[in-house]
């Protein structure tokens, strides 16, 4: 079982074809096919099976897809960790972040730590709570910014700073929070999944609107589309401005801190991103808090800052 051949079957999941996945490896569709072929004589199980023109999974295949995943990620986190060590000032971090913390938080902390460690190579990847959640599980990502992880994935809360829920609405209007449309996130946000949460612990059932992403959520509440729960900070410009208002709800504001994650084992460059990230006078007012003593810094070559 060799890395390539893993790559290849991963590519047939997510592609649908062994011409498809042909076409996105640049090899051939008899190649694509050999590779699945021999893969299944090892693993002993079908791994796909016909479905007209395309090849759909087996139940083994999407059991066996999760650990493919797992093995790539874990060689390429293995060899960048053995790159690193000894130059942690020269390796890679590939972070990832929840939408709001995307757009609101990381930007100005990758500005700093950009800044302080130019040679550093930085990745980021935005998208809801559930996609970031999975990459960094598969070892796709080596830092997460977000909520609370959930339980199960053998991740890690490395630090956390401050974050407060607040409901808004659109200035001179006095929405009624029982009875007004909630703007909802996608499905797989943790801010979607709260603010159900919240209104089901209120026993509400008000009219809803999902929207695609978390700035729709926002800009749809400015036009006065109804009401939402957001992160106080991804809205002080405009509750600053007088474009949104605060809007009293029972249980809210709600305290949902944000969380920098990894998995078990971060790589040189990634503890020095978190080191960063709790140092103040590095990070100055976006600064997390530290949670575990083995964050220790990673000291930098002579005459590198």
């Amino acid at each position: 079982m060799t890395p390539a051949r893993l790559q290849t079957f991963l590519a047939v999941v997510d592609h649908g074809s062994a011409r498809a996945a042909a076409q996105r490896l640049s090899v051939t569709e008899s190649a694509v096919s050999a590779a699945l072929a021999a893969l299944q004589r090892e693993l002993g199980v079908a791994l796909f099976e016909r479905h007209g023109r395309g090849l759909g999974i087996t139940e083994s295949g999407r059991v066996f897809a999760d650990y493919a995943r797992r093995i790539l990620g874990l060689i390429d986190e293995g060899m960048s960790a053995a790159r690193e060590s000894g130059d942690p000032e020269r390796g890679r971090v590939r972070l990832g972040a929840v939408t709001t913390a995307g757009e609101y938080l990381v930007p100005g902390l990758l500005a700093s730590f950009r800044t302080r460690h130019p040679r550093v190579e930085v990745t980021l990847d935005v998208g809801v709570r559930d996609r970031v959640s999975a990459l960094l599980a598969d070892h796709r990502l080596d830092v997460v910014i977000g909520g609370r992880p959930r339980a199960g994935r053998g991740l890690t809360t490395r630090a956390t700073r401050p974050n407060a829920l607040i409901v808004v609405a659109a200035p001179g209007t006095a929405p009624e929070p029982a009875t007004a449309t909630w703007l909802l996130r996608e499905p797989g946000s943790g801010t979607r999944d709260t603010t159900l949460a919240l209104l089901d612990a209120l026993q509400w059932r008000p009219p809803t609107l999902a929207l695609g992403s978390h700035g729709a959520v926002v800009a749809s509440a400015v036009l006065g589309l109804g009401v939402t729960l957001v992160s106080a900070d991804a809205v002080a410009g405009h509750l600053r401005q007088g474009s949104l208002q605060r809007v009293t709800v029972r249980g809210t504001p709600l305290d949902r801190p944000w969380h920098a994650v990894t998995a078990a084992a971060p790589t040189a460059t990634a503890r020095l991103f978190l080191a960063h990230l709790t140092d103040p006078a590095a990070a100055g007012e976006l600064a997390f808090r530290a949670r575990r003593a083995t964050l220790t810094p990673v000291a930098p070559r002579t005459g590198e800052a």
